[in-house]
């Protein structure tokens, strides 16, 4: 596979090499590790470690599998039957230094505990759940990650008393970003159990959330680190007076 010859300032190196074109496999593991690390972990193990020898050195490295992000390329939709043995497979190759991991589709329970069971230091999880019976896993697995400062939970249902469990295993949180499925089961309980257990909170995002006035003001006191806050569809607040301001 041949590129077009690049400028003295790219890092790559020249596409024709004593005028014949220069084999990919050639590449130094820096630069080899650079391309694949603008690829998805989905996209890394089912292609790009089968081009040749030294690409399958670079995507088996450690380093490699610091960040994951299992997010399903388009065009991988409807071919993934395997996609839990491929995510922790994905976890394997990190060998416990894993520290981001994103995740959606085909989530379970086991595979969320087979992650926090191997990723102790894992500081970022972010999952878009399209089954709102397994949301009751997450105090589960969080449990487990004394370490985490992001939380990232999409198109979930989170009960109360699992939010609680969040902030309570989780001293080190400073961004929690929830998305509901509808304002069933994301009210002022929930805002009140952000308020009483993520007291450093720097970042959040509550999208679709049916919290009224009253828990906006208890995560307004309860977070007073709070630098950020994003509220989008939250159609029950009514912002006026010292709210608003």
């Amino acid at each position: 596979m041949a590129s077009s010859p690049s400028s003295s300032s790219s890092p790559l190196p020249p596409a024709i090499k004593n005028g014949e074109y220069r084999n990919w496999a050639e590449l130094p593991a820096e630069i080899i590790s650079s391309i694949l690390h603008r690829l998805g972990a989905i996209e890394i193990l089912r292609t790009a470690q089968r081009v040749c020898r030294s690409w399958r050195r670079v995507c088996i490295d450690q380093s490699m599998w610091r960040t994951i992000d299992m997010r399903v390329p388009r065009n991988f939709e409807g071919l993934l039957q395997d996609f839990e043995v491929m995510c922790r497979h994905a976890v394997d190759l990190s060998q416990g230094g894993l520290l981001e991991i994103e995740i959606d589709h085909y989530i379970t329970t086991s595979l969320l505990t087979y992650i926090a069971d191997r990723s102790s230091n894992l500081k970022r999880l972010g999952y878009v759940d399209h089954d709102p019976v397994m949301s009751s896993g997450v105090s589960q697995v969080v449990m487990k990650l004394p370490m985490l400062e992001e939380l990232e939970l999409s198109y979930v249902s989170i009960r109360e008393q699992d939010l609680r469990v969040v902030g309570q295993s989780c001293p080190n949180l400073r961004t929690l970003k929830l998305s509901c499925v509808g304002n069933l089961g994301c009210c002022d309980k929930v805002a009140l159990a952000i308020a009483e257990t993520m007291p450093g909170l720097r970042h959040l995002r509550l999208f679709r959330n049916g919290l009224s006035d009253t828990g906006l003001n208890a995560i307004l006191e309860g977070c007073p680190r709070l630098k950020h806050l994003e509220l989008h569809k939250c159609l029950n607040i009514n912002l006026v007076g010292n709210l608003e301001r």
